[in-house]
This record gives C-alpha cells, sequence and structure tokens, in this order.
C-alpha cells in the first residue's frame, strides 16, 4: 500500500478552514523562520503532500462510487513512471500488483516525487520569499500526516488481530526443510506459527494508529508507532520483505510528528526535568466545530476499525480458512513423461516426489531434491481438472486432469512444462508437525529446542 486525497480527512481540522485560537495567532505572529528552514519546509511540505496523498487514494478505494477518484490519481502514475524510467533510465516499469512494494515502479515512483517536490520547492521559494513563517500551514501538514499514518497503521494492525496476514502455516510450507525457505518465507513462517503474538503485533500497531486520530493522545500515537514500525522496518530489511520503501516511509512519518516534541521528550525523560505543558491549542474556537470535530475522529477511528476487521475475517474465511477438496500430502507412487517411466534428466521441475494440496488455489510440488515450487491451482471438481499457472511468468500454463478411484489414490494426467505426464499418488497420514502443534507450557525442565 502506497497510494493517497487529502481533503476529505483533514477538513474537519486544517486551520485554513476556520479560525483558530487568538492565542495561536499571536504566537504564530512572533515566529520568524530562517530561509533554509522555510525552504526545508516547502520541500518537506511538497513531498509529504505527494506520498500521503497515496495512503487517502486507499482510503476512498474502500468508499463505493468514490474509488474511481483514486483510480484517476493511480492511471496517472502508471504512464508517468514507467515513461520516465524508459527514457531516463532505459529501463521498463511496469505497474503490477504483484505484491512487492519495492519494485523498479516504485522506486522510479519517488524518484518522481522528489523531482516535483524539489521543483514545488523553487517555485514556493521564487514566488514566496518573503513571508516569515508557516506556522499555521505547518499545523495543518501535522494533521495531514497524522491521519494519513493513523490510517495505514489501522488497516495493518487490523489484518494481524484478524491473523489475516500472517495466516497459520500451510501443508507445503510444513514439509519444506527450513534450510529450503526464503527468509522472507520464514518469516511469515515464524509470525503465522503464533496467532497470539501476531495479534499482539497487530493490536500494538492499530492502537498507535487510533491515538493518532485524536489530537490530545496524537503524541504517545506517533511514540507507540516508533516503537513498532523501527521493528517492523528492522524485519523488512533484515529479512528482505520487500516493504521495505513503506514502511520507511512510514517511520519517517512517526519521527517528524514527535520532532517539535523532542526537547520536551529529553528534558523529560533524559535529563529528568520538568517540563510545562505543550501548546496545542483547539483548531475551533466554536465549542460546535469543536464537537464535530471529536464527531469526525470517533467515528473515523471506530468505524474503519470495524470495517477493516470485517474484510480481514472475509478473507480469512474465503481464502485462509478454506481447504482443497483432495487437501493432504500424495507421494508420487509412478511417474511417466512422454511414455517414458521416470522424470527426465536436467528437467527439475518433473522430478516430482510429492504433490500437497491445501489452499483451493494452490498446486505445491516437492521434488526429490526436497525443494518445493508452488502453482496456482484453479480446480474444477465437477470437470475433475486442473489449471495451473505460475505467478512469476504469467505465460506459463499447464493442464491436468484427475481421477480419485479411492479416497487415498489419485492418478493425474495433462501436459506440464510442455510434456505429456502421467501420475499415480496415494495420500499419507499427515504428521503431528511440532512446529503446530507443540503448544504452549508454563513449565519446562528442560529447553525444548529441536
Amino acid at each position: 500500500m502506497a497510494v493517497l486525497d487529502r481533503s476529505i480527512l483533514v477538513e474537519q481540522e486544517l486551520p485554513g478552514f476556520s479560525p483558530v485560537v487568538e492565542a495561536e495567532d499571536s504566537v504564530a505572529a512572533a515566529l520568524q523562520w530562517s530561509p533554509g528552514t522555510r525552504i526545508l519546509f516547502r520541500f518537506v511540505f511538497s513531498y509529504l503532500a505527494l506520498y500521503v496523498l497515496g495512503i487517502f487514494t486507499q482510503l476512498l478505494s474502500l468508499i463505493p462510487y468514490v474509488g474511481t477518484v483514486g483510480g484517476w490519481y493511480q492511471n496517472v502514475w502508471h504512464g508517468l513512471v514507467p515513461w520516465v524510467s524508459r527514457h531516463l533510465f532505459h529501463a521498463e516499469a511496469p505497474f503490477r500488483l504483484t505484491g512487492s512494494g519495492d519494485s523498479m515502479f516504485n522506486w522510479v515512483q519517488i524518484f518522481c516525487f522528489l523531482v516535483l517536490a524539489l521543483a514545488a520547492t523553487a517555485v514556493w521559494t521564487l514566488l514566496d520569499r518573503k513571508r516569515p513563517h508557516y506556522a499555521r500551514l505547518y499545523e495543518g501538514l501535522k494533521i495531514y500526516v497524522r491521519f494519513g499514518l493513523a490510517l495505514a497503521m489501522m488497516v495493518y494492525g487490523g489484518f494481524k488481530i484478524i491473523p489475516s496476514q500472517f495466516p497459520s502455516p500451510s501443508l507445503d510450507r510444513l514439509v519444506q526443510p527450513i534450510g529450503d525457505a526464503s527468509p522472507m518465507g520464514l518469516l511469515w513462517t515464524f509470525m503465522g506459527a503464533s496467532a497470539p503474538y501476531t495479534i499482539f503485533a497487530g493490536l500494538t500497531e492499530w492502537l498507535g494508529g487510533v491515538l493518532l486520530v485524536f489530537r490530545r493522545t496524537a503524541l504517545l500515537g506517533a511514540l507507540v508507532c516508533i516503537g513498532a514500525l523501527t521493528n517492523v522496518v528492522m524485519l523488512n530489511f533484515c529479512y528482505d520483505v520487500p516493504v521495505k520503501q513503506f514502511s520507511s516511509h512510514l517511520l519517517l512519518m512517526a519521527i517528524f510528528l514527535v520532532a517539535p516534541h523532542l526537547r520536551r521528550l529529553g528534558n523529560l525523560l533524559v535529563l529528568n526535568r520538568p517540563v510545562p505543558a505543550a501548546a496545542e491549542p483547539p483548531p475551533f474556537r466554536r465549542r460546535g466545530l469543536r464537537l464535530s470535530s471529536l464527531a469526525f475522529q470517533v467515528l473515523f477511528a471506530a468505524g474503519l476499525t470495524f470495517y477493516l476487521l470485517y474484510q480481514a475475517q472475509e478473507r480469512l474465511a474465503t481464502y485462509y480458512s478454506a481447504r482443497s477438496p483432495l487437501r493432504g500430502i500424495w507421494n508420487v507412487d509412478r511417474l511417466q513423461v512422454d511414455g517414458h517411466a521416470g522424470p527426465p534428466r536436467g528437467v527439475e521441475a518433473l522430478q516430482w516426489h510429492r504433490i500437497i494440496f491445501d489452499h483451493p488455489s494452490t498446486f505445491a510440488v516437492q521434488l526429490a531434491s526436497d525443494s518445493r515450487r508452488r502453482y496456482g491451482l484453479e480446480l474444477d471438481a465437477a470437470k475433475k481438472t486442473m489449471a495451473l499457472t505460475q505467478r512469476e511468468d504469467p505465460a506459463w500454463k499447464s493442464a491436468l486432469s484427475y481421477e480419485q478411484p479411492t479416497p487415498g489414490h489419485l492418478t493425474l494426467a495433462g501436459t506440464f512444462e510442455g510434456r505429456k505426464v502421467q501420475a499415480s499418488l496415494h495420500r499419507i497420514e499427515e504428521p503431528e508437525f511440532l512446529l503446530v502443534t507443540r503448544g504452549f507450557h508454563w513449565i519446562n525442565e528442560y529447553p525444548f529446542n529441536r
């Protein structure tokens, strides 16, 4: 997720929409920013305006009939980014929904953000050189970033509270040798093996997001987010999870919100000195507007929470909790390729040892080397056919038919890797995998480290 429209979230609180209290105006009027500070603010404002807009665009996509606005915004980048990459970097950067946030497209998009922010800073500096400060605009930017970060944290938290981001390890994952797993695969298995830990991590992220929604708890929310996101960023970098760019931006957004309070926090937490309360006047003088703003914040936090939990539950029920009618671990007893017994030499993909069915849309093969390969599966139980695809190669196709003479036996026939294959398999009894059956123990006489 790296996409966003700011007006829908900030209109209720931006100082520009309604007069702020006179005390704030008097303080702001006394400010005098240095030229370097004003230039830096213009750049940060321009860059965050572009980047956080992507997060809000995702929010719009959740609202019926409004998601088309986000689609227009994304279509601009889907055309611009590949063009820039092709003409400036001489590399292809097509937009593809692969689950990666660190694709060539994403990095070139960040480059575009930087260039546009620099250009906006230059034009802004030429046209507005005499303004002494941007205090009120700065307050508006903090609200904008607050809600963008809150949205992202609540989304990620909600899909962990209902463990659909890290589901329980599938059968093919459990039979995979640990040394054959990728770093990201190992992390997903580690998280999915313990639903309580995943829920705890999700509650932490969700709490940080909810606290950001409300002005009085925004600083606490930003601090919670820094703690949670520092761990997330380290996991993404150390386990090669392709969300490095996005998670780093979220962490920097949280630091941006805490930055004005660093001196006060240092005095309180490090030097043990008394500190005055932060000057955080309410954004509206009129009581009715303040109550309306509070009602909006409550509805935003509660409504988004319930919607995300519902979406996570639906995702868990329709995909991760669903099971294939052929679920099980099937050992290959006999394999013929192009009419010859046994797999051909040099074709690793046909060195079948086991076929594993678990989720309805996955066909997993464990090869003779014990390494695992996964394919997309469309199974038609009525016609007894299987259509296989590869995520990495959209042009790759395979078609198999199957028969199940008895509940414990299966035959496959069709084309695979451009060759005619016939296979006979039998289902083995599912092992009791320690990873998912060990459970929790208060008393351990010895470490159970296996």
